[in-house]
């Protein structure tokens, strides 16, 4: 028995339609997904963080990928599509993220563009360090390179800009912690020490008004002087109940007519001319890390204080607030003399035969401060 004509094109009729309606929901279904995919998070019930690395050069499709692969979102291709379709593709910057699962590609998108916060290191600068060794910590630390803070320390132009006195940035570079980005410039790292510097400085001479203006009038010390005066100090003990009788000490020695000449006589001079400087004595230029007579008989050494009196011509370090304020407010007393006592402390004595005899006891004839 033959079909019908008509029935068979009905049915035919009715097949193409029904197959063309399914094709027509799908692609609703379809386009709703797209449409709605840059705000449906991957996973919206989860709150784990993943930490995502995007280098300088990639494409919207690796990177898409790469987050596929976290478990950040699902159809990477619609993820390149959205960022391509945008315009954004080529702005997604490189770094390091920190994203959560629960994000939107919307959200995720919106992360890459913005830039991943750049991160900050710790500088910690201990009291005591001279300028190559502040200069070395910054390197170590990833921040800038010891050439290039080197530079910016001797720089004369940039100094003046701080108003730093002297030819370095001796003495201002201040010990404390800081929170620098990687790679910032030298002048810039160097401008935030001094900057602290400064802060500390103000604070503790705004303190000790009475000391500071005692200093000027006794010894014509300016506040360059202070801290001179001060990094002295911080080399010679780190015993915080021993700085201010070190540094009546050494008031005593520029001050007191029956200590003639006025010599401070402190090793960590000599070894600082021998050692930071550019340009270096010929009796220096032999220094290997132990002071000889050479060097205690050294004239060519602008900061040797065995032969030459009163202050060096700049500071040996860089001084922290202990002995900043030490020199503020220095001991009263009539000490000429200190000897270490080879634990950390120093013997005082008044006279120099009280001294050798504190040499002796302490140093079995090695010498003394």
């Amino acid at each position: 028995m033959s079909q019908n004509p008509r029935s068979a094109q009905r049915w035919a009729a009715l097949v193409v339609g029904t197959t063309m309606l399914i094709f027509f929901i799908g692609l609703l279904v379809a386009g709703r997904s797209v449409w709605q995919y840059p705000d449906r998070p991957h996973r919206p019930d989860d709150r784990r963080t993943v930490s995502v690395v995007i280098a300088r050069g990639m494409s919207s499709g690796t990177i898409a990928r790469i987050l596929a692969d976290k478990d950040l979102l699902d159809h990477p291709s619609w993820f390149r599509w959205y960022a391509n379709e945008r315009g954004d593709a080529q702005r997604i910057r490189a770094g390091k993220y920190t994203l959560s699962a629960s994000m939107t590609p919307r959200q995720l998108l919106a992360t890459l563009l913005a830039g991943a916060p750049e991160e900050e290191v710790a500088l910690t600068i201990p009291e005591g360090k001279n300028l190559l060794e502040v200069a070395a910590l910054i390197e170590e630390a990833g921040i800038s390179s010891r050439a290039e803070m080197e530079k910016a320390m001797r720089d004369p132009q940039l100094l003046m800009q701080l108003a730093v006195p002297g030819e370095t940035a001796e003495g201002y570079l201040f010990p404390d912690t800081y929170q620098f980005k990687p790679g910032t410039p030298a002048a810039k790292v160097l401008g935030r020490l001094v900057k602290r510097s400064r802060e500390v400085y103000a604070a503790l001479k705004a303190e000790h008004a009475a000391g500071v203006a005692a200093l000027a009038k006794t010894y014509g010390f300016d506040d360059a002087q202070i801290v001179i005066m001060a990094s002295l100090v911080e080399k010679e003990t780190g015993r915080g109940e021993e700085r201010p009788r070190i540094a009546g000490v050494f008031l005593n020695r520029l001050r007191l007519p029956t200590f003639k000449p006025h010599l401070l006589q402190t090793d960590p001079t000599i070894i600082y001319g021998c050692t930071v400087p550019r340009e270096k004595s010929t009796a220096c230029q032999s220094f290997a890390g132990r002071i000889r007579r050479i060097h205690l008989d050294d004239p060519d050494n602008p900061y040797n204080t065995y032969t030459h009196e009163g202050l060096p011509p700049g500071p040996i370090c860089n001084p922290g607030r202990a002995a900043l304020q030490a020199v503020m407010a220095a001991e009263q007393n009539q000490y000429l003399y200190f000897v270490s006592k080879n634990d950390g402390t120093h013997y005082f004595s008044k006279t120099r035969a009280e001294h050798e005899a504190a040499v002796d006891k302490y140093q079995r004839g090695h010498g003394g401060t």
